[in-house]
């Protein structure tokens, strides 16, 4: 692969990422960009490891992954959608309830990998061909990275916006997401 097939390959493995970025920075009081940064750490590193995995098992079982990795984004990012959306359907216990400055890290972990099964895909298919992995993973790991932090930071300007809404926002941006997968794969087979 030349380099300007991986940096399109390397950006469009990010594209989800970032839309999920967005409804975590509209979930945020006024993220800061170290929080964006943090973000884009953990959505990078999942995004990097994870075509390495499917390469690993595209030298196995490609069939398998590619069977069911929409299904499983879709269960992961439908479920944490549905979980922002309740969690902004509830009354507050106090009016001035803030939102929460920064998201745990287990959330956006799962967040990441469910944005990310289309890159373990990816390297399964990457299996079959001569190239090499690491430089590629590395290139999606650090869009996604760069991705992520602006989309945290554009979800910020758009927070302002969206009010106490903006919870709901992100989680129907989520589950948005999770089902766009799902129709993609569910057309091509």
């Amino acid at each position: 692969m030349n380099l300007a097939s991986v940096a399109l390959l390397a950006f469009s493995m990010s594209t989800d990422a970032f839309a999920a970025a967005i409804g975590k920075g509209l979930a945020l009081e006024r993220p800061h960009w170290r929080e964006a940064v943090r973000t884009g750490l953990i959505f990078g590193v999942i995004e990097a490891l994870t075509p390495v995995i499917g390469w690993a098992l595209g030298r196995v079982a490609a069939n398998y992954v590619e069977a069911w990795d929409h299904w499983i984004a879709f269960t992961l990012l439908g479920g944490l959608g549905m979980r922002m959306i309740l969690a902004s359907l509830r009354a507050p216990d106090d009016e001035d309830e803030a939102k929460p400055n920064r998201h745990g890290f287990w959330l956006l972990a799962v967040t990441g990998l469910a944005t990310s099964i289309d890159a373990m895909v990816v390297g399964a298919s990457l299996a079959f061909i001569e190239v090499e992995i690491v430089p590629i993973a590395a290139a999606i790991g650090l869009a996604t990275l760069v991705m992520v932090s602006a989309g945290v930071m554009l979800g910020r300007v758009l927070g302002v916006m969206a009010g106490r809404w903006a919870e709901a926002v992100g989680g129907f941006l989520l589950i948005g997401i999770g089902t766009t997968i799902l129709v993609e794969h569910l057309r091509i087979v």
